[in-house]
């Protein structure tokens, strides 16, 4: 690049969204071996969020967000979804895009037809930032009380509740922490919806990040040695048990039609 010329602008908002994520997140070798990376500094967090605010389905490659065809995902067509024969809606995956993944960090968007499910599950060691595209989604997200509670009679552990509520588009964009902001969520699609992901780092079984599904049962439900109450409403609390059979989700790899990411040379 010569003298006094400025950087070229980033080619599309996956690009800047790309080129953003690789300032903030480092790669979790630089941590060192057997070391969790650092969260990520708040602001550079919020510049994160407020682009993922401005990203519409047009800037992946989505059309039009009203639109829905009688087999739950629309916006997609492949010669899978041609040949094969329509089934009930409950029966529809969930479709991913895979938009862009490294040791530090991965982009992807999951689309839901209505009704369906992602179950409670974990984000150990990392920070997420989700953005509804379009529809609506109820959400419900725990975080774990600390120091850790155990149940007496089974293998559970006591969370609080942090969101329970359905978010339809356009909505600000959700940021979960190791620790806070609802790191264990679940998703239940309200009608037809997309969200647009960022994960630092993403899931890796070498590194101890693993992917853990959840039962959660209400407060009342199980007691725990020495716990007779809890601060504030009950009902804002549940005993989580990790669930250690596999967790069938009818999930598929869809094609990703957006803006391509370039990547940086380092």
């Amino acid at each position: 690049m010569a003298w006094g010329v400025p950087p070229r602008p980033p080619s599309s908002k996956v690009q800047a969204l790309y080129e953003l994520c690789k300032r903030t997140f480092p790669s979790p070798s630089a941590a060192g071996a057997g070391a969790s990376p650092s969260p990520p500094l708040a602001d550079a967090v919020r510049s994160i969020s407020s682009l993922m605010d401005t990203i519409t389905p047009a800037d992946v490659g989505l059309r039009d967000d009203n639109v829905e065809d009688d087999r739950g995902h629309g916006f997609f067509e492949s010669n899978f979804l041609k040949s094969s024969a329509r089934v009930a809606r409950w029966a529809q995956p969930i479709t991913y895009l895979h938009i862009y993944e490294c040791d530090a960090f991965s982009i992807g968007i999951f689309c839901l037809p209505t009704s369906a499910v992602i179950p409670l599950h974990d984000h150990p060691g990392m920070t997420v930032l989700s953005k509804i595209l379009y529809g609506s989604m109820h959400v419900k997200s725990y975080d774990w009380i600390e120091p850790t509670v155990l149940a007496s009679s089974q293998p559970a552990r006591l969370a609080k509740l942090h969101m329970d509520d359905v978010r339809t588009a356009p909505c600000p964009t959700s940021v979960l922490y190791p620790q806070s902001g609802g790191n264990l969520h679940c998703f239940t699609s309200v009608s037809s919806c997309a969200v647009l992901d960022v994960l630092a780092p993403p899931y890796c079984e070498d590194a101890g990040r693993i992917c853990t599904y959840f039962h959660d049962y209400p407060f009342s439900s199980l007691s725990a040695a020495g716990l007779a109450k809890v601060p504030g409403n009950p009902d804002n609390y549940a005993w989580l048990e990790a669930i250690n059979s596999p967790v069938n989700i009818y999930m598929r790899t869809g094609m990703y039609t957006g803006p391509p990411v370039q990547e940086l040379q380092t």
